[in-house]
């Protein structure tokens, strides 16, 4: 029987995991924190084997490494991480011979988009991306997004080379969106939304649209209890769900 910790349990996508874990018969609610309470303090009572971590971006990376430390196996919803924060906590729980597992998304729509837009990049010379989020979310653009733009661009380095090398004027600011590895990102923060993603590749003659919404936080729990049970056997930090399907 796992022991499960969920920090952030007070919030939407908190008390939802919760609901999930009191559900499955393989598994057992130990303990719940949130944004008063001292992590350390809520393991060394319940003495959980995964924590779950659905907290806030300004906190996420301290609050991983209070959990690796007290050599407790991670899962992880807060986006807001950065590649040296992935580095750091990598190598903070191989020291601890304990698994974290990050995921920006737990949809499984979300990830099979990720992975179908790498694909298509492929063969497609332009892309953006548009994520719509509500206004609650502490950061932009979103970890799915971010992600998305990482997979697209390990799949074709080359990617808006051609449609982008003319000079462009943007005449109010950030109106094309930001940019990473030359693609535009453009985030939306409205109320009504839950999250929301739109990958939009052109060619020649052609554009080519993948969509995933998430209409409900229930839609991100097969993957938060799958991320349970397998981040005990996994060494050192897993950066994506895709990767333990």
């Amino acid at each position: 029987m796992l022991k499960v910790l969920v920090n952030g349990a007070h919030g939407k996508m908190g008390q939802e995991v919760v609901r999930a874990i009191e559900q499955e018969t393989d598994m057992t609610l130990v303990g719940q924190s949130d944004r008063d309470d001292k992590i350390e303090d809520a393991i060394w009572f319940s003495h959980p084997d995964v924590v779950v971590d659905f907290t806030h971006h300004t906190v996420v990376k301290s609050n991983a490494i209070r959990i690796l430390n007290s050599k407790c196996h991670a899962v992880v919803g807060t986006t807001g991480l950065s590649e040296s924060d992935l580095a750091e906590l990598d190598e903070l729980a191989k020291g601890h011979n304990v698994g974290v597992l990050v995921c920006p998304n737990f949809a499984i729509g979300g990830v099979l988009m990720m992975k179908y837009a790498a694909e298509i990049s492929k063969y497609m010379p332009s892309v953006e991306i548009i994520e719509m989020h509500h206004d609650k979310k502490g950061d932009a653009p979103s970890g799915t997004a971010l992600k998305t733009a990482d997979m697209i661009y390990r799949a074709n380095p080359y990617i808006n080379s051609t449609f982008q090398s003319h000079l462009e004027t943007e005449i109010v600011k950030g109106a094309r969106g930001g940019k990473k590895y030359n693609i535009p990102i453009h985030s939306v923060r409205l109320q009504g939304y839950v999250a929301h993603q739109e990958v939009l590749f052109g060619g020649l003659g052609q554009t080519l649209s993948l969509r995933h919404d998430s209409i409900s936080r229930e839609s991100f729990m097969p993957g938060v209890i799958l991320g349970v049970r397998k981040v005990s056997s996994l060494h050192g930090l897993v950066y994506g769900l895709e990767n333990i399907l």
